[in-house]
């Protein structure tokens, strides 16, 4: 059936332009498959050797995965997502594991921030060295109250007192002996005991006794460890290999998920539109060909050899374009992985994976969706009677379409109810329902394109008839011609909405955050560690005895997972900051914009929380709310109040006695102090002191580190949404060949000709840039509100570099392919062949075999 035919052949040889515009939209799509698919593989397929534990042949390690049990009976399943802190094991787990059969040994490690002086080292215990290959090169091991130091600059020396912050307060301990590795070595329960959680260890490093392998001690630890928790979610790891950076490093499963989301969530989106477009393409490139099929039919041309043509067209087209595109999509995924790894998003040594298999699925995409849309668009022209064909290729049909229309109808419904449903919500629902509304609008606007088209033209068609004859006939030949304008406008719209909802989505939650920010943050001074370092754990304490202090409030920020109830049980990951000072004085250095309830009801036991979550989570003012804590562990606390300002400062606002021993690090974040200004140069002890438009300034720079994500995709998916637009409007002026010259043989002057096509194009632009801004708005308007409760902020300079690029884009792609078929003079005939005149092969014997 797909055997190459003369019929095809010829096609492709004397019509190359036709499919010329086919073969750029297949190989862009192949390039974004195989970019996202790329990018999930090296998600799903991450693997990096152990460093810190590269010693240690067996890890026991928590489970990093917070579930939840979501429905109920035969429907009932558990939802897993990974938890923001650190999971930690039960310590009791390590004299359990030593004297497990086959166990030589078993240290039960941790590892946390402690700060000599101005200093900030790592510290752990000196058990953990074994298998670190750290070693002392003076003095000796350290005992109750010692500590070994490490680094070329330290400068405690053996036999030294020094003090050391900690997460359980100061420690005076005596320096015992030193290393070359940086860092602070305690005996091992001297480390668990100052770690912030005495009860807990990170992780517990393995070493078989002689004559067990690694293999054989996980058998038996798996089997250990199932009689102790049974078949239960959550018990503890036993990992070997590679498998074992995860336990010493969050950073791997982190990078995993963000790539895994680039490939999967995004890819999704990405490879939906691309293909979307794609078909279009190829829908257009037979649509343009229709009298060549009519004449085909008119002389007895079957419809089983027109689709076997076009069938076969795709065979030598999509192919070939697919394996090329591939190339710019390892390309596109080399460069996205090299950015992210730029800006500390995946960790060092993890290297992209590249293999056949995204590179097969992308190649078998386009060669499908080239079949499957060619097939479509020619059900109609092999299907009309020979003695019809001619008289229905010469004019366009505007009819009612049984398939396309009723789906672009429901899709118009569909994108109205969920911007009615979104435009109810707020939080996370309105967010959540506000997604499928770009999508369905889109969709809308493919199926309903010729009528939207039509339609938009005869009301802007009005103004261009009295705007001269130039811009009179092109609003004439726009409104003959419903099916080609839809089928540039549709394009031009998805690259309009796209962008502007990824672009705008972040600039309005930017300038939100911004704003509430700068309300809230009420103190003179903020402290923060110094070269990212971490503040005294009694920060609060110290700078309350300073002269001319009023109020201190230390905050400890981090994460907590709340229950959400949008589109159905999740638990969703929120920003957390623990309080540690007067409840009094928090209002007067911070100010949350409390609704509901009173601050100085926060104790332990109590929480307060943003108002969008507390929507989201179903929970009022005095309700219990159950939360997962930073390490997953499940808490209740109740509801005392209710601010606004959460997206600034923070979703959840707790006692910090509640997060010390489950936070990743139980220092305080930052320290706002109301204060006269001679109190900064005391407080600087404490760690870099900045006043209240500096910190502000500060928390600007991280959001704009953490703003090219949205901007890269709105570049892939708007880049690739503009190349089709340029690329359908290249192919439909190039189609209209006969007809310009045709225009300029009866009179019409090149200028005239020239200022036609501009006055398309602007046209086309402007009903395209029209549609994508009401799809933008419609998705815009409730998410934000739902996010922020302010409507979208939208910068008039990017959305009329939008709008210009856009107008450039459609006078471009439109003029220079009108240019080169106009002739140069009045008289010169171009030596092109008339589109109807058959091709030399198709004259000769078994051409349609």
């Amino acid at each position: 059936m797909f055997l190459p035919n003369g019929l095809a052949r010829a096609a492709v040889r004397f019509r190359p332009s036709a499919f010329a515009g086919t073969f750029v939209a297949l190989l862009l799509t192949a390039a974004i498959v195989s970019a996202c698919g790329i990018m999930l593989e090296t998600g799903l397929r991450v693997s990096l050797p152990a460093q810190r534990y590269a010693g240690a042949p067996v890890v026991v390690a928590p489970d990093p995965l917070a579930r939840i049990t979501v429905g109920s009976g035969d429907e009932q399943y558990d939802a897993t997502s990974q938890v923001p802190g650190t999971a930690r094991l039960d310590r009791s787990l390590v004299e359990r594991t030593a004297a497990a059969p086959g166990v030589a040994s078993a240290v039960g490690d941790v590892t946390y921030p402690v700060r000599i002086d101005d200093t900030t080292l790592t510290a752990q215990g000196f058990g953990a060295a074994r298998f670190t290959g750290v070693e002392l090169t003076a003095g000796r091991a350290p005992g109750a109250d010692g500590v070994v130091i490490g680094g070329p600059d330290a400068k405690p020396r053996p036999g030294e007192r020094i003090t050391l912050e900690t997460p359980a307060g100061p420690r005076a301990l005596t320096v015992s002996g030193r290393t070359d590795t940086p860092g602070a070595w305690l005996a091992d329960p001297t480390a668990v005991a100052l770690s912030g959680h005495p009860e807990q260890v990170d992780a517990i490093a393995v070493e078989p006794a002689p004559g067990t392998s690694a293999a054989q001690l996980k058998k038996q630890l798996k089997k250990q460890l199932k009689e102790v928790y049974g078949t239960a979610d959550g018990a503890p790891r036993v990992l070997t290999g590679d498998a074992r950076r995860t336990a010493e490093d969050a950073s791997v499963a982190e990078a995993r998920g963000l790539l895994e989301g680039i490939g999967g969530s995004f890819g999704g989106i990405a490879t939906m539109v691309a293909v979307f477009t794609a078909s279009a393409t190829v829908t257009l490139s037979v649509g343009l060909r229709r009298r060549e099929f009519a004449l085909l039919r008119a002389i007895g041309a079957t419809p089983r050899q027109i689709r076997r043509s076009i069938a076969t067209e795709a065979m030598l087209v999509a192919p070939l374009a697919g394996a090329l595109g591939c190339l710019p999509g390892i390309a596109l995924a080399s460069w996205w992985f090299g950015q992210l790894g730029d800006r500390g998003a995946v960790p060092d040594g993890m290297e992209l994976t590249i293999s056949a298999l995204p590179l097969a699925i992308a190649a078998g995409t386009v060669v499908l969706t080239a079949l499957i849309a060619g097939y479509a668009a020619a059900r109609r022209p092999s299907k009309i009677a020979p003695g019809q064909a001619l008289t229905d290729a010469s004019v366009e049909r505007l009819g009612f379409g049984w398939i396309r229309t009723p789906l672009g109808l429901g899709a118009l419904a569909g994108g109205v109810a969920f911007s009615s449903v979104a435009a109810g919500e707020s939080g996370e629902d309105a967010a959540n329902a506000a997604l499928g509304v770009v999508m369905l609008f889109l969709l809308a606007v493919a199926f309903l394109g010729p009528y939207l088209a039509k339609g938009c033209t005869a009301l802007l068609g009005l103004p261009l008839r009295a705007a001269g004859a130039a811009a009179s006939l092109a609003a004439a030949n726009a409104l003959a011609n419903a099916r080609r304008m839809a089928s540039a406008i549709t394009p031009i719209a998805l690259a309009m909405a796209f962008s502007s909802v990824l672009v705008f989505l972040h600039t309005s939650t930017d300038r939100a955050t911004e704003d509430q920010q700068r309300a809230g943050v009420l103190a003179d001074l903020v402290v923060t560690g110094a070269d990212g370092g971490v503040l005294p754990v009694d920060a609060t304490d110290r700078a309350a005895a300073v002269p001319g202090v009023s109020a201190a409030v230390s905050l400890l920020r981090t994460s907590v997972m709340v229950p959400l109830h949008s589109g159905g049980l999740y638990l969703s990951t929120a920003t957390a900051q623990g309080v540690d000072g007067r409840p009094a004085d928090l209002a007067r250095v911070q100010d949350l914009g409390v609704r509901e309830g009173s601050l100085a009801a926060l104790a332990p036991g109590t929480v307060a929380v943003d108002a969008a979550l507390a929507d989201s989570a179903r929970r009022d003012l005095g309700d219990d709310l159950k939360y997962r804590l930073p390490d997953g562990t499940p808490a209740t606390a109740r509801i005392v109040a209710v601010y606004e300002r959460g997206l600034g400062l923070s979703q959840v606002t707790l006692p910090a006695a509640t997060l010390r021993a489950h936070a990743p690090a139980a220092y305080p974040t930052e320290l706002l102090v109301r204060a006269e200004s001679t109190a900064a140069a005391p407080l600087a002890a404490l760690g870099t002191v900045q006043d209240r438009a500096g910190y502000a300034t500060a928390q600007d720079v991280d959001r704009e580190l953490n703003a090219w994500a949205n901007k890269t995709m709105a570049a892939v998916l708007g880049g690739f949404a503009a190349v089709a637009a340029a690329n359908t409007l290249v192919m439909t002026v190039l189609d209209r060949r006969r007809e310009l010259r045709m225009l300029h043989l009866i009179g019409s002057t090149r200028r005239q000709v020239l200022q036609m096509i501009r006055w398309e194009a602007l046209l086309v632009t402007g009903i395209g840039l029209a549609l994508g801004t009401a799809i933008a708005l419609a998705t815009l308007i409730p998410m934000v509100k739902g996010l922020t409760g302010e409507s979208p902020h939208v910068p008039p300079l990017v959305y009329g570099s939008f709008v210009a690029g856009a107008v450039l884009l459609g006078l471009v792609s439109t003029a220079l392919p009108a240019r080169a078929a106009l002739p140069r003079g009045p008289g010169e005939v171009s030596p092109r062949r008339p589109s109807l005149r058959l091709p030399g092969p198709l004259r000769r014997r078994g051409a349609f075999d």
